[in-house]
């Protein structure tokens, strides 16, 4: 298990996330203003969203043995399904358990296909929502991502870590349609990597550290 770096985005992953920033901080301020579904339209504490998520990939990592240049391996970015259950505490206050089926990964040195792995990449988090009762409701979250890490077939005999544990954040909206279903939009930061191992020497770390850039529907009960 590693502690990870401060990412470093690339052009694209910047402006996605900037675009999402402000369209989402522009709902906040309309929503203020916004008419509310009546009081006693009673809402159930469960939300279940799905969701297809593209997962776009930092692709840093360090010299292999050491010696020449960083940024070598890379790990591809796809589209992935996503289902999240979340739980509202408060009406302002929810937990929300993110999940997807286990994802197949292509690795590459550069430019050349080296081998595969699959992982399991689970987060939980805490989320602050800014308008629960309205026809748009942004929210904020932070949490821990755990990631599972198995059947690497790489090249050489290559091995990665079982195990990456790190930070999460998100910002997103709902948009209610009526009184169970919404429509979504979700931007997540991941703090994901692994040392790369050549029998026991480590000769690498890679941080995968991904955007996930999503949109769904979710209904609530």
């Amino acid at each position: 298990m590693t502690t990870t770096s401060t990412p470093r985005s690339t052009p694209r992953s910047k402006t996605i996330a900037s675009s999402i920033c402000l369209a989402l901080a522009a709902a906040t301020f309309g929503s203020l203003s916004a008419p509310a579904f009546a009081a006693d339209d009673a809402q159930g504490n469960w939300m279940v969203r799905l969701r297809g998520t593209y997962l776009d990939m930092a692709n840093k990592s360090d010299p292999v043995g050491g010696v020449g240049a960083s940024d070598r391996i890379h790990v591809n970015n796809k589209w992935i399904p996503e289902i999240d259950v979340t739980y509202f505490i408060v009406p302002h206050i929810a937990a929300e358990l993110v999940l997807t089926v286990p994802q197949k990964q292509n690795v590459s040195l550069d430019g050349s296909k080296i081998g595969t792995f699959k992982h399991l990449p689970p987060s939980l988090l805490l989320q602050y929502h800014f308008v629960p009762n309205g026809t748009f409701r942004p929210y904020v979250g932070a949490g821990v991502n755990v990631t599972r890490i198995y059947g690497g077939d790489l090249a050489g005999g290559l091995g990665l870590d079982r195990w990456s544990v790190g930070p999460a954040l998100q910002i997103g909206m709902d948009y209610r349609i009526n009184k169970n279903w919404f429509l979504n939009v979700d931007a997540k930061k991941v703090w994901i990597s692994s040392n790369v191992y050549a029998g026991s020497t480590k000769i690498s770390t890679v941080k995968l550290d991904p955007w996930l850039f999503s949109a769904g529907v979710g209904y609530r009960f």
